[in-house]
């Protein structure tokens, strides 16, 4: 056996450190080419790691936790939505309740609320600071927990974050590993997220709260599969108050409560009983926040993502284009109220016609759900993926892994001043996504249908963890 051959984990460990070193301490979002040197540099890796079947698990979240730490002490470089994390939290310390002020009105009126002001409203920037904050009340802890060890340290909140998130990580790697067990699925898919070069850099580095909302998520799937309606509600309903996304997936749970009970009647009353417990619980982790100001605020902010703000978007940019080509100017506020209405439709018929009645289908669902919504909106975020990285692991479709390595195209933008997208490289993206994908889902699909008396997932099972990681 070769030295290259013998020691190449060691090789590509090491490697993967010194990459995410660079990428953590050396780059600036301004620097596109260096930046995309090293983020397929680290895919690379990543691919060649995933394939190496001798590879133990233990040593496979060894290395994901090893990665992490690179990041430790790193400022985020690709982000600045920290500064208003922390402005937030430190808000909530004070007893400001930061849903009912702007930055910007304290600044323009030289009224510094929090420690080091200045700093953070110069760090979030003008736009960030001129709308109300839209992080629901779990995300909103998140903050305050940061204030309570580093009220008075900038540099001290991005570290007390990133712990945060990382313990977030290691609890799906926990959780995702028991439902892969449970599903009879190869427990390594866990790594398509957890060692993923985007999820490191994306939510460790630059302090994206997903890994917070992923961890409750996916503890509710595996509770929900342990038939544990009350916990999984409850768990589901912390993930919504982390990010508002898995509010997409209520619907889709009609056909497991209803269509696996053999009473009607009781089926529905378990799901009136599931989707009342979500709904309370949101409720009251929002009581702490109310005013009567709160809905319009937090509604007009959130509202924004659907008419005003547009950045990496793909059927949507075909949208806009066609508005210009015949009434001269954009139309994202008649686009964004229809693209509600489409995922709505779309959402209503995976509810009623596609079978959600296991665990493997549900997540199936999840996935096509969010993908049919991202595929649509007006703001595509590159951490936004990280949603669809963790559903594809309960599943065999990988195209979202794909996507989180081509999505780095949509960085050029930042290469820019002011900041401008190179719609070349969104075009690139989106056709190498949907061409994956079209593969994927349909011809794929038909060829293994063909397949005498084995499924997908028994095939996968069958052939072990580098069926499952192929691209």
């Amino acid at each position: 056996m070769s030295f290259l051959k013998k020691y190449s984990s060691i090789i590509l460990t090491f490697v993967s450190v010194v990459l995410y070193f660079l990428f953590a301490y050396t780059i600036e979002r301004t620097e596109f080419n260096k930046l995309l040197f090293l983020w397929i540099s680290l895919f690379t890796c990543y691919f060649a790691l995933l394939r190496d079947k001798e590879l133990s698990f233990a040593y496979l979240a060894g290395i994901a936790v090893l990665f992490r730490f690179v990041f430790f002490f790193a400022t985020p470089n690709l982000s600045q939505d920290f500064y208003r994390f922390t402005w937030d939290g430190r808000m909530i310390l004070e007893g400001l309740n930061p849903y009912l002020s702007l930055p910007q009105t304290f600044i323009e009126q030289n009224n510094y609320p929090v420690n080091q002001a200045k700093e953070l409203y110069e760090g979030m920037g003008t736009l960030n600071g001129s709308h109300y904050t839209n992080y629901p009340p779990v995300n909103q802890l998140c903050f305050l927990i940061t204030a309570l060890f580093a009220k008075n340290s900038i540099f001290g909140s991005v570290v007390v974050m990133r712990v945060l998130i990382i313990l977030a990580d290691i609890g799906i790697l926990y959780f995702g590993k028991k439902l892969l067990e449970r599903l009879q699925l190869p427990v390594k898919n866990i790594f398509l997220y957890i060692l993923n070069p985007f999820v490191i850099i994306e939510l460790t580095g630059n302090l994206h709260f997903e890994p917070v909302m992923l961890f409750f998520l996916v503890w509710s799937i595996y509770t929900l599969h342990k038939q544990k309606w009350f916990l999984a509600a409850i768990l589901l309903a912390c993930s919504v108050s982390v990010k508002l996304i898995p509010l997409l997936f209520l619907p889709l749970f009609f056909q497991w409560f209803v269509k696996n009970d053999f009473s009607l009647l009781k089926g529905l009353k378990k799901l009136a009983f599931f989707y009342g417990t979500v709904v309370l619980t949101i409720i009251l982790l929002f009581l702490p926040f109310y005013s009567p100001e709160l809905i319009s605020n937090y509604t007009n902010s959130v509202g924004l993502w659907f008419k005003n703000f547009e950045f990496n978007a793909s059927f949507y940019y075909l949208a806009r284009e066609i508005g210009y080509l015949f009434r001269g100017y954009n139309e994202i506020a008649i686009i964004g109220k229809i693209i509600p209405i489409l995922t709505v439709c779309f959402l209503l018929i995976l509810t009623f016609f596609k079978k959600n009645k296991s665990t493997k289908q549900l997540t199936v669902s999840m996935l096509f759900a969010l993908s049919f919504y991202y595929f649509l909106t007006t703001t595509m975020h590159p951490w936004y993926i990280a949603t669809l990285l963790i559903l594809s692991v309960f599943t065999q479709y990988r195209y979202a892994v794909l996507w989180s390595l081509v999505v780095i195209l949509s960085y050029q933008a930042y290469a820019n001043s002011p900041w401008k997208e190179n719609l070349w490289l969104i075009t690139l993206e989106y056709i190498i996504l949907y061409t994956y994908f079209i593969w994927e889902v349909f011809i794929k699909k038909k060829t293994h249908s063909k397949l005498s008396g084995k499924n997908c997932y028994e095939k996968e099972k069958e052939s072990g963890f580098k069926t499952t990681v192929q691209i």
